[in-house]
């Protein structure tokens, strides 16, 4: 029996947070009971929904990345955990599955602040983003972890805080493209 036969049926006990998040994501808590050991996270409490899991990953650090322990998670896995981070997107990118996100900022000096948000946060889990600005007004964001060659929770952290940055004076209201400004 697979890891993932085991979980949907119950009889694992769950060692890490990415995969009590598969786990809920698949079933509800009433449909088996979820035993916890996070020993390696060192949680005083079990976790009973996903929401939670990504509500406690902006009061997370990022491990360092050349930590023993970091591991690539399954697509599955990321799947999971990528519906609870709004506007983010699963790519898999030479078979390497990165969070992705998209944003239109005012202009090109909103797009200039809005990388100094990200560099702050990035810097402070030591965890960075590709930024990438094209034209005057779009932003891409990819986050993965090269180290290991794909997603970790440290993505999902990093994603997370970056979603709750106060940053809506510098995005655009218009969501179609303009052409004004182009050079």
């Amino acid at each position: 029996m697979n890891r993932k036969q085991e979980i949907d049926r119950g009889e694992i006990t769950i060692v890490s947070k990415i995969e009590l998040a598969l786990a809920v994501s698949r079933r509800t808590v009433q449909d088996f009971p979820i035993r916890c050991s996070l020993q390696r996270f060192r949680f005083r409490r079990c976790f009973t929904s996903s929401i939670d899991i990504m509500n406690d990953l902006t009061k997370k650090k990022c491990v360092p990345c050349n930590s023993k322990d970091l591991r690539p998670m399954t697509e599955d896995a990321a799947k999971g955990l990528v519906r609870e981070l709004a506007e983010w997107n699963l790519i898999n990118e030479d078979g390497k599955l990165k969070l992705n996100r998209s944003l239109k900022v005012k202009s090109f000096l909103k797009g200039m602040e809005l990388f100094e948000l990200i560099a702050e946060v990035a810097e402070a889990e030591g965890h960075h983003p590709n930024l990438h600005l094209v034209g005057w007004n779009n932003v891409t964001i990819e986050i993965w972890t090269d180290a290991v060659g794909g997603l970790t929770e440290n993505d999902f952290i990093l994603a997370s805080k970056i979603n709750k940055l106060d940053a809506h004076h510098l995005l655009s209201l218009n969501a179609s493209i303009s052409s004004q400004h182009d050079c």
